[in-house]
């Protein structure tokens, strides 16, 4: 998980555990690419994310092969080194004063180990809030998922860094954002952004300010050259809560800025004045 939030409390269908998955050693990435990813389903007849991944994985997922289990299933094949994982966790941070959970999509590596944290785990991406209408992250899920695929081969070309493992480590990409067309909607900005005023001063001038629609189709093309945000924050932007925000490119699905801030007044639940000066700066 991200190394600038250590102590946190990590739901995992009822099991509360306090500690982080370990990095993949380089043999467990090399077999991680002969494994079958197995797409863990909610136990909920009516759940939405079911309706969404299944969806995203079979348009999205190409890096192994892969299958749908249930919870339960999970439980018995965890420990078999044949398969890999994807996995939607609850998660709540201690200095995420708000009292939300977050809703984490991780991919992990089957392993014979005691506990489910001891599985070696190739990254953790923050999905929603856990209450929010799941429409927010649907189109984007198939987005969150190519990443991860480039995330594992990333790590495949030089599995000694572990840096890696922390989303922090692709903000040594931001200054390429300038080459790149940045779209974002409305609201993943602060209202402080959303004018006109703030666009002539603030906005970097490869960023666009688009509609929901116009970001399905970036994805769905695979625009070249183009960036989206994905950004992950409390429903009511309650202070003391935390706000996650990603750039991902739509052509080659690598993350180019990473950020999270926790929500006060002075720094409410979008993409923040100092954000796009740190993308528009190089």
């Amino acid at each position: 998980m991200n190394r600038l939030i250590i102590l946190f409390t990590f739901i995992f269908f009822g099991t509360v555990v306090y500690s982080q998955a370990p990095f993949p050693e380089p043999e467990e990435v090399d077999r991680f690419y002969t494994t079958k990813t197995l797409v863990v389903l909610e136990d909920d007849m009516f759940s939405a994310y079911n309706v969404f991944i299944k969806e995203a994985v079979a348009k999205y997922w190409e890096i192994t092969d892969y299958d749908f289990i249930s919870e339960a299933r999970f439980e018995e094949m965890r420990n078999d080194p044949g398969y890999s994982f994807i996995v939607l966790t609850a998660t709540r941070f201690d200095r995420d004063k708000s009292g939300s959970f977050f809703n984490f999509i991780n991919l992990l590596l089957g392993k014979d180990v005691g506990r489910i944290e001891e599985m070696p785990e190739f990254c953790a991406i923050p999905l929603s809030i856990q209450g929010a209408d799941d429409m927010e992250y649907s189109h984007k899920l198939g987005m969150v998922l190519r990443f991860m695929q480039a995330h594992v081969e990333h790590i495949k070309e030089d599995p000694s860094l572990t840096g890696k493992k922390y989303l922090k480590y692709y903000n040594r990409f931001v200054p390429e954002a300038q080459n790149k067309t940045i779209l974002v909607s409305e609201m993943d900005l602060v209202p402080e952004l959303r004018t006109q005023e703030a666009i002539n001063k603030y906005y970097p001038d490869n960023l666009k300010v688009v509609s929901d629609e116009e970001v399905d189709q970036a994805i769905e093309n695979r625009a070249a050259n183009t960036l989206i945000i994905h950004k992950v924050g409390p429903v009511r932007s309650e202070k003391g809560g935390l706000c996650f925000k990603m750039l991902l490119g739509t052509d080659d699905a690598r993350m180019y800025f990473y950020g999270e801030h926790r929500i006060s007044d002075r720094d409410p639940n979008g993409l923040l004045v100092n954000d796009l000066k740190r993308i528009g700066r190089f």
